[in-house]
């Protein structure tokens, strides 16, 4: 059983692809963090790559696909698998449905998390990370795990990429983009839309819902 998790940036995939991870026993392939991985490889592909994310833009299907199958291949048959941020695209779903008919392997549901502009603006704009841990708060709704965060809040620290201007720009441009997406998904079977907008564990109910079925 394989999962694919949509949602704009900032719309809460990377807290419920953890959830997923840690109470259903799943890898996590998020194309969010295979470039940042990639991206501290002091190589000519890794300068390619922050600097088209640094203005928001997304870098091109040729490099997140190869990423991508060299993590499937490493992945594949160990554990069921959820996609975090993948495919945004239709090249890029053709892609993914070759490499897992290679391995006599589906996508079992398709979960999208649909939040608004201005909701994901707020996020973003207050999103800090764990260096440490790698747990996300927000600093206008977690003032009191900021407070109380067993790391310390120093090692809280916000994404380089995370301002106004980059956070409007990376969200039309993924709901323009990934909108071919979502309209070939929704006419399969297991896919399923949540209002991203609740809070955290009431998504997460939600999810429970679809995975327990």
């Amino acid at each position: 059983m394989n999962i694919i998790l949509f949602g704009p940036p900032g719309a809460g995939k990377g807290t419920q692809a953890q959830y997923i991870v840690k109470n259903y026993n799943f890898f996590q392939i998020s194309t969010g963090d295979l470039l940042r991985n990639a991206t501290k490889n002091k190589s000519e592909l890794a300068a390619k790559i922050e600097k088209i994310t640094s203005k928001g833009e997304f870098v091109s299907d040729e490099i997140v696909n190869e990423l991508i199958e060299k993590s499937i291949s490493k992945l594949i048959f160990k554990k069921p698998i959820i996609f975090d941020g993948y495919p945004r695209n239709m090249s890029q779903v053709n892609h993914l449905e070759i490499i897992l008919n290679n391995f006599n392997q589906k996508i079992s549901f398709v979960i999208f998390l649909n939040v608004s502009r201005e909701i994901i603006e707020k996020r973003i704009l207050g999103r800090m990370t764990c260096s440490k841990c790698n747990l996300t708060l927000n600093e206008y709704s977690n003032s009191k795990e900021i407070e109380t965060h067993p790391c310390g809040k120093e090692f809280l620290i916000k994404r380089r990429d995370d301002d106004k201007g980059v956070a409007i720009s990376r969200y039309d441009i993924y709901m323009e983009k990934t909108k071919p997406v979502l309209d070939f998904y929704s006419t399969k079977e297991g896919f399923h839309e949540i209002d991203g907008s609740l809070k955290i564990d009431q998504i997460t109910n939600k999810i429970d819902d679809i995975l327990r079925v």
